[in-house]
């Protein structure tokens, strides 16, 4: 048996919280199996990408198929403290006696960027993060990913991203992350 070709990309849009609340089942499902996690995780993550929603400077892209499917998905929003993910990486950054700096000032946290397997390898990823950085808040971009020679990490680095914080392990996580960050905008393709 072969298998599937690649969907093909036949679309790039931004979603209003409404149309991404909507497709939430869809994008859980690409989140799920993009980063190989148990299917279950998708109902625990449900109501926190429901809250994310509500952030100051919230914004969503989503990929589609020529049939409407949903085959892509990156959201983020302003970063700030308080929030679960600022107050790990600034815990981070003081224990590793990193350089804070103005790091976690006016940043804009790409919080999910995940492409269905069947479809990565096709440039889908960073349609999306294009798409998503394009006009966002805040004068740079900061995220997390596993360490290792992945797709993302590739995609990270080809536009841009450097290292904030390198091996850092999340409250409730035992995988090894690094923080990556660089300046907005992106400049033009």
């Amino acid at each position: 048996m072969t298998a599937a070709p690649p969907p093909r990309c036949d679309r790039i849009a931004e979603l209003t919280a409404d149309q991404f609340q909507a497709r939430l089942p869809e994008a859980l499902q690409i989140y799920v199996t993009a980063m190989g996690y148990p299917p279950a995780t998708a109902q625990q993550r449900a109501p926190m990408w429901s809250a994310h929603m509500q952030r100051a400077g919230w914004r969503c892209i989503g990929a589609f198929s020529e049939q409407d499917q949903l085959i892509g998905i990156g959201y983020g929003y302003l970063g700030a403290p308080g929030q679960w993910w600022h107050e790990q990486v600034r815990r981070g950054l003081l224990s590793s006696g990193t350089e804070i700096g103005d790091w976690l000032d006016d940043y804009f946290e790409l919080t999910e960027l995940h492409v269905h397997p069947a479809g990565q390898g096709a440039g889908i990823g960073e349609r999306v993060l294009r798409q998503l950085l394009t006009d966002a808040p805040g004068d740079k971009v900061l995220l997390s990913t596993p360490e290792g020679p992945t797709r993302a990490w590739r995609l990270y680095r080809r536009v841009g991203f450097t290292d904030v914080l390198r091996n850092y392990r999340f409250t409730g996580d035992p995988r090894p992350f690094a923080v990556l960050g660089r300046p907005l905008p992106l400049e033009e393709r």
